[in-house]
C-alpha cells in the first residue's frame, strides 16, 4: 500500500456537510470580508509616502509573501484535513467543514459564490492584518514586514478563488495561461491531492513549496509528532478510523525510508582518485 489504503474510506455525506453552511457562518463570511478589506486599504494608505518604501522593497515583499501564502495555505489546509472534526463548535462548521466537503464532491467548491469562497481565509487574516497596522512603519525593516504580511495575507485571501479555479473545467483564458506557466495552482497538479487518503500536495495558492516539502516528509513527520504528543489519530474524522490507522502506518514506513536513505546517502566514501 502506497497511497491507496487497503481498509475502505468512510466518508461523509456530501449534501448533509453542505447544509451546513448557515446563515450565521454566511453573516461571518461576509463581516470578515469587509474587515479584511478595509484592514488592507488601510495598509496601503498608511505605506502610501512613506519615506522608507520603494520599490525594490515592494516588489521583494510581494513575492516572499507570496512563497508564505502557499506555505500557510499547506499547513492550514493540513490542519483542516487532518484534525477536528466538522461537527466541533463554530471552526468544525466554518472551518473544517469545507475541506471534509471538498474531499467528497470536489465540484462544490466551483458552485461557491464569492463570499463563501473567499470569507474563511479573510476570517483567518484578519489578526495579521490588525498587526500591520500597529506596529511602527519608522524604518524600513518594519515598512518590510508590514508590507511582507500584508502581501502575505493577500495571497491567502486569494487562495480559495485559486484553488476554486483549479477545480472549473473551463476557468477562462486569462486564469487558464496564469494555470499552464504554473502562477497560480494548476489542475493537474492539485489534482495530485485528491488521489486517496488526501495526504499529500497540501499548498494550495501556488503548490511550488509541495515537492520539497514532500521530499523532506514534512507533514508525516508533524503528525507523528502530534500523535505521539495527543494521542490523535490523523485524518479519522474524514476518512474512518480503519483507513487512517493504514495511511499513519504508511506514513511512518516513508518517513523511516527517507531517513535510511539519507544515512546511506551521508555513509557513502567518497570515489577514490585515479
Amino acid at each position: 500500500m502506497k497511497n491507496n489504503p487497503t481498509n475502505p474510506l468512510r466518508q461523509q455525506d456530501a449534501q448533509v456537510l453542505a447544509q451546513g453552511y448557515s446563515r450565521a457562518i454566511r453573516l461571518m463570511d461576509i463581516g470578515s470580508i469587509v474587515i479584511f478589506v478595509s484592514l488592507e486599504l488601510a495598509l496601503a494608505y498608511m505605506l502610501w509616502g512613506n519615506s522608507h518604501v520603494g520599490p525594490w522593497l515592494l516588489l521583494t515583499a510581494i513575492i516572499l509573501g507570496y512563497l508564505a501564502a502557499d506555505f500557510v495555505s499547506g499547513f492550514v489546509h493540513w490542519m483542516a484535513d487532518t484534525w477536528g472534526s466538522s461537527t466541533m463548535p463554530v471552526l468544525g462548521k466554518a472551518f473544517v467543514r469545507p475541506f471534509r466537503e471538498h474531499h467528497v464532491d470536489q465540484k462544490a467548491i466551483t458552485r461557491h459564490d464569492f463570499i463563501e469562497t473567499n470569507g474563511n481565509n479573510c476570517a483567518i487574516s484578519i489578526p495579521v492584518g490588525i498587526a500591520t497596522l500597529v506596529m511602527p512603519h519608522s524604518s524600513p525593516t518594519w515598512v518590510f514586514l508590514a508590507a511582507f504580511l500584508g502581501s502575505m495575507i493577500f495571497w491567502v485571501m486569494a487562495t480559495n478563488q485559486f484553488h476554486k479555479w483549479s477545480h472549473q473545467d473551463e476557468a477562462g483564458p486569462l486564469v487558464g495561461f496564469l494555470q499552464r506557466v504554473h502562477l497560480i495552482l494548476p489542475p493537474d497538479h492539485h489534482r495530485i491531492h485528491h488521489t486517496a487518503p488526501f495526504n499529500k500536495y497540501y499548498c494550495i495558492t501556488v503548490g511550488w513549496l509541495n515537492k520539497p516539502l514532500s521530499m523532506i516528509a514534512f507533514f508525516p513527520t508533524m503528525e507523528r509528532i502530534v500523535t505521539w504528543a495527543t494521542g490523535m489519530l490523523p485524518r479519522q474524522d474524514d476518512i474512518g478510523t480503519e483507513a487512517a490507522k493504514a495511511v499513519l502506518q504508511t506514513s511512518e514506513e516513508n518517513v523511516l525510508m527517507v531517513q535510511a536513505a539519507k544515512v546511506l546517502l551521508e555513509g557513502t566514501e567518497e570515489p577514490k582518485s585515479i
